[in-house]
């Protein structure tokens, strides 16, 4: 069988039948892509398995019918057999290359642009597989790590949210405190300790921060978040249950022996006309784990 230059270019398919397909091709990946797109959203948005399921299945179709398209319609079928001649060339078959490159050029082009709305597709299916392991991670957690509901002026409240006056502890007593409206916030809360009746400097430029020998440390353990629940009178030392850390009180809550690597924040403390504890200000460093000093 012998075929000319021209019919192989045409790859038994006319020019309108070509572009017919390539219209074909490109809707399908498109269709995919759109599925796609709407799927994540509908899953990020909280889900709903039939709309999944849908969205997905036309998702998948779309490549399929689009791949299957363009394998049947735009790429040669075969078997092609040209006879070996005279490589001596006619001005007609000359003329017919020639003509050949022009509309190549075309054609590829417009591959180029398939080529490009598969990888779209697939890509963004792709893609769409890291949302539920995205998505189980939980909410982000914005500034909430270096954050508190602490603010100045803010009023100490126990668990039950009732205020608590400078007469609630005798010498020796803690108490878990919570800002004011915040009661039973874990992140918020702190541990409330009064090792003498007299004021107490636990660092130099803190000399106003434990008026009448009341401390207050955040509750939250700096090695792995555990609550930071016993104390020592005798040795006036904040023991954490999980993995033992102590923090002498009387110098800042340093840690003194654990895995703890740094001291609990210091909550900075006022009495107010009423005889109420309340902060003079939020933290002045973030708390809990220091996640900012691992490499």
């Amino acid at each position: 069988m012998t075929i000319s230059p021209e019919e192989l270019n045409h790859h038994s398919t006319g020019p309108v039948e070509s572009k017919s397909a390539e219209r074909v091709v490109a809707m399908s990946f498109l269709v995919s892509f759109l599925a796609t797109v709407a799927l994540g959203v509908t899953f990020w948005q909280g889900g709903q398995p039939q709309l999944e399921g849908t969205f997905l299945f036309v998702a998948l179709v779309g490549i399929g019918v689009g791949t299957v398209s363009w394998g049947k319609y735009l790429v040669p079928q075969g078997p092609f057999v040209e006879e070996r001649e005279e490589l001596v060339s006619t001005e007609a078959e000359k003329a017919a290359f020639e003509a050949s490159l022009g509309r190549g050029t075309s054609e590829l082009t417009r591959r180029k642009a398939l080529t490009r709305l598969l990888g779209l597709s697939l890509g963004a299916l792709g893609l769409i597989q890291l949302f539920p392991f995205v998505r189980s991670l939980g909410p982000l957690p914005k500034n909430s790590l270096t954050l508190t509901n602490w603010k100045t002026n803010a009023r100490l409240v126990k668990p039950d949210g009732t205020p608590i006056s400078v007469n609630d502890l005798e010498v020796g007593g803690i108490l878990t405190a919570f800002p004011e409206g915040f009661a039973g916030n874990a992140y918020d809360q702190v541990v409330l300790v009064r090792p003498s009746q007299s004021a107490i400097v636990t660092k130099p430029g803190r000399e106003s921060w434990a008026p009448q020998g009341y401390l207050a440390y955040s509750k939250v353990c700096t090695h792995a978040g555990c609550p930071v629940g016993l104390y020592q009178q005798l040795t006036q030392q904040l023991l954490c249950p999980c993995h033992q850390s102590l923090f002498d009180v009387m110098t800042g809550a340093t840690p003194v022996f654990g895995p703890a690597p740094r001291p609990l924040p210091q909550l900075p403390l006022l009495i107010d006309s009423n005889g109420f504890l309340r902060a003079q200000a939020g933290f002045d460093q973030p708390v809990g784990p220091g996640y900012w000093e691992r490499s």
